[in-house]
């Protein structure tokens, strides 16, 4: 009777939308950038504006998510290949009805299956495009062997960087390997920690103009982050900062952001669904 159930409400889960979910990568060129809880905190937002969202941990080893919400997943993606799960059976609820797969470091054997659960892993992740509007991929800093395919089948990709001179040159380094992969995938960028408007302007424009002259590549800037204290009180209170203090001058911000976001037309990655770009992708390798 159980497996019954579980069946009916895949098929529940898949028939109420037949448009396959917009994938959005989130990276960084180095670590320590806030991108985690940019994604966190984005999704939640998306969510609060009555998004269906599933934001994925793929930050291989060094995966946070659940640490950010304060909660401990009783399953992660691991669970899902070990135990034969179905992948409803891994998502956790976050607040705000977000959705969330907590990652784990056997993530780093996925690309490497060659006795079916490859397959099983696409038939799973098959299933997420129908019944979401956006999935977030909280991918890991800098180009890893595994988190690039998810990179280059996204729709898109968002480039977290902070104002700092390595973090600006990390994140170029990071928009210049993708551009050499593809010169198909938006790239959007987000400045965080900026402790001006002015500071994170001029980041944006030095990462837009070096990407038009070397890589002869338009890069679309999204937003700017303030360095907000509030960030550091609402990850000790493990609590979003969103959430932990709706009215501080980072909440609005990242709110500006996902306005934008859903209001910007940017072209994404048009062709094939996300799970022929990814097969595509991991076959090339």
């Amino acid at each position: 009777m159980s497996d019954q159930a579980s069946n009916l409400r895949e098929r529940l889960e898949s028939i109420k939308y037949s448009k396959e979910a917009k994938t959005i990568a989130v990276t960084s060129g180095k670590g320590g950038v806030g991108k985690s809880n940019f994604a966190l905190n984005f999704g939640l937002t998306l969510a609060d504006r009555g998004k269906r969202v599933l934001l994925f941990d793929l930050d291989i080893g060094m995966g946070n998510i659940d640490i950010l919400l304060g909660l401990t997943p009783k399953r992660s993606i691991v669970d899902m290949f070990e135990h034969h799960l179905s992948v409803y059976d891994i998502i956790e609820k976050g607040p705000k009805s977000l959705s969330y797969i907590a990652g784990g470091s056997g993530l780093s054997t996925i690309f490497t299956f060659h006795d079916g659960r490859m397959d099983y892993f696409f038939d799973q992740l098959e299933k997420l495009m129908q019944s979401y509007d956006y999935i977030l991929f909280d991918m890991g800093a800098g180009i890893t062997n595994e988190g690039v395919h998810f990179i280059l089948a996204s729709n898109e990709c968002i480039v977290v960087t902070t104002p700092e001179p390595t973090s600006l040159t990390d994140a170029y380094a990071m928009m210049k390997h993708i551009h050499q992969r593809t010169s198909e995938l938006p790239i959007r960028v987000v400045v965080n920690r900026s402790f001006s408007n002015k500071s994170g302007e001029d980041t944006l424009k030095r990462l837009q103009t070096v990407s038009e002259k070397f890589l002869n590549r338009t890069v679309y800037p999204l937003g700017i982050l303030p360095d907000d204290r509030t960030v550091v009180k609402a990850v000790t209170a493990q609590v979003p900062y969103t959430i932990y203090n709706n009215k501080a001058q980072v909440s609005k911000a990242i709110n500006e952001i996902a306005l934008k976001y859903l209001g910007d037309r940017v072209t994404v990655n048009p062709k094939r669904s996300f799970l022929s770009r990814l097969k595509h992708s991991i076959l090339e390798r």
